[in-house]
């Protein structure tokens, strides 16, 4: 199977890293939705990354419903998610929200650096930085109440989280401060100096 995108796409990065957990080989090439749009058209005329092509040629896309297929193909007890229903619940929140603050920066990032600066719109960029910051102070508060465990190992939830945190401290970093989010970024430190993060860098 063939991994279609690049790593500074926190969907893409967060498709990788779970497939390593999982013990899944994905062959990964590196192809710019933007620099390479003709040639990902021809993978995936929607131009969506991430994409994961299979063995049959078929294509799947969108980083949720690719690792829910990574998860069906992994040995039989082995997954990302707690089978838990109240672990269960949490884990979905957790990447919920960090899913959301991918979402927001990503929009932050297209609005400064695509739109044209005459034509940005004031009002939705402080509703997108108010969503963002409403994301990552709702994971905070999360992480007070019950801290992601330190242990060597990583979940579905902390790969997804520490992802987000990456991606927005790269694009829009003043949009957070470490100060502000101690624990996110302390776990997310502890997640990037873990293997499979260090061999999945952000390109």
């Amino acid at each position: 199977m063939k991994l279609i995108g690049m790593l500074d796409s926190p969907y893409v990065r967060r498709v990788a890293i779970s497939a390593k957990c999982l013990g899944i080989p994905l062959e990964h090439e590196s192809v710019s939705v933007f620099r390479n749009f003709e040639q990902f058209q021809q993978i995936n005329p929607v131009v969506k990354a991430p994409t994961l092509v299979l063995a049959d040629g078929e294509v799947l896309m969108d980083s949720t419903l690719i690792i829910d297929y990574l998860e069906a193909l992994a040995a039989p007890g082995k997954s990302l998610i707690p089978n838990n229903l109240e672990q269960r619940l949490r884990s979905l929140r957790l990447i919920g929200l960090a899913l959301a603050a991918c979402e927001k920066s990503v929009q932050l990032y297209y609005e400064r650096n695509l739109r044209p600066a005459e034509i940005q719109y004031a009002p939705w960029v402080e509703r997108v930085e108010g969503q963002l910051a409403s994301a990552y102070s709702a994971l905070e508060r999360e992480l007070q109440k019950q801290p992601l465990k330190i242990d060597g190992s990583i979940a579905q939830d902390g790969i997804t989280l520490a992802v987000a945190w990456s991606f927005t401290n790269l694009v829009v970093p003043d949009q957070v401060e470490a100060a502000q989010f101690p624990r996110i970024s302390a776990f997310t430190a502890y997640a990037e100096g873990l293997e499979v993060f260090v061999g999945t860098p952000i390109d």
